[in-house]
């Protein structure tokens, strides 16, 4: 009788983790959620631009987003050192590597304040790898992923930026879920300098 007991004690308890286990993946996933950001294209000109908050409909598994810092926003432009960043799904390169025309790079900074990066260094920018698949290593894991949750959530990081042509931004990511807590709407935040140095204290947003 005894061992019957612990028997249906032992099912009820797989049944309950594994109810437990559903509910947690069927149920909407409680994360902060943001809409894309209209295309407003502004020249920055030689100015010290943000902290702007950006958000790229990323959604699309099959086609690259391509964002311009110079402008501030997505481009159509896909060649030379037109574009900076690119973004598909949670995937984040740079306009720069053998198979890119641009002379991008990206650096992560660790586990630093945003505004407390004042300065960006000038070498240490990794390239994005073409094979298999486009990826720069320097942001690759810019996220951690919740097993039970199945949420994408943002290291508390900085990256550098050097641009297509040369120039510099600060970067830290801030989210990657739509309204509805659809997922490929990567959200991150930037400063840029557009005179060319590495300077990229607080600014004031064009916008």
């Amino acid at each position: 009788m005894g061992s019957r007991l612990l028997s249906v004690a032992a099912v009820t308890a797989v049944l309950l983790a594994a109810a437990t286990f559903v509910a947690f993946t069927l149920r909407s996933p409680d994360v902060p959620t943001y809409a894309p950001t209209p295309s407003a294209p502004r020249e920055a000109g030689r100015a010290l631009v943000g902290p702007i908050v950006y958000t790229v409909d990323a959604t699309d598994p099959e086609r690259w987003q391509h964002f311009s810092f110079r402008v501030g926003a997505i481009v159509d432009e896909r060649s030379g050192a037109e574009w900076d960043l690119a973004f598909r799904r949670y995937q984040v390169i740079a306009n720069g590597g053998a198979a890119y025309s641009g002379k991008g790079g990206i650096v992560d900074l660790g586990e630093v304040s945003f505004d407390r990066v004042h300065t960006l260094p000038t070498t240490g920018y990794q390239a994005t790898e073409a094979r298999p698949d486009p990826h720069n290593p320097a942001i690759a894991g810019w996220y951690r992923y919740g097993f039970f949750s199945h949420v994408l959530s943002p290291k508390p990081r900085v990256w550098g930026v050097r641009t297509a042509d040369g120039r510099y931004a600060k970067l830290e990511m801030v989210g990657y879920y739509c309204p509805g807590a659809r997922p490929g709407c990567v959200t991150f935040r930037y400063v840029y300098q557009g005179d060319g140095s590495t300077s990229v204290g607080r600014a004031t947003a064009l916008r």
